[in-house]
């Protein structure tokens, strides 16, 4: 049976690597200390700062989840999906460990998650991750 894309066993070890990608980048997004490590308030832009990480952290989390899951119909569609619910679950996550941001920045974040996730998958369809073997 011919496939089109990575193959099942490698698909497997993506999907292992998504997901620890995931976990570690969630542990980063909702650590207090990370987040002062990553983007200390005395910097001007800080804010500019931790919305570029994010979007990097997101198009990485999109590029092995796209590979984890191989081809698709609507790529597009599914990578921005995925990053707006990976980024909205950092969200709600933060909102119970106490964070004020703010509808406007939550969705603000929530875009860029979206984003990342895109990008990381579009990243993914230019090498050619999904080619018939």
């Amino acid at each position: 049976m011919a496939m089109i894309g990575t193959k099942p066993r490698g698909r497997k070890r993506w999907a292992v690597a998504s997901i620890v990608v995931a976990a570690v980048l969630f542990w980063v997004a909702t650590s207090n200390p990370m987040y002062e490590l990553t983007s200390p308030f005395e910097l001007s832009w800080h804010v500019a700062l931790r919305k570029a990480y994010s979007i990097g952290a997101f198009a990485l989390v999109g590029f092995t989840t796209d590979k984890a899951l191989g081809p698709s119909a609507r790529p597009v569609l599914r990578a921005v999906f995925i990053g707006a619910l990976y980024s909205a679950a950092i969200e709600i996550t933060q909102a119970f460990q106490g964070s004020d941001e703010g509808l406007t920045w939550n969705a603000i974040d929530v875009t860029c998650g979206a984003f990342g996730g895109w990008l990381g998958a579009m990243f993914g369809h230019m090498t050619g991750s999904h080619r018939k073997p």
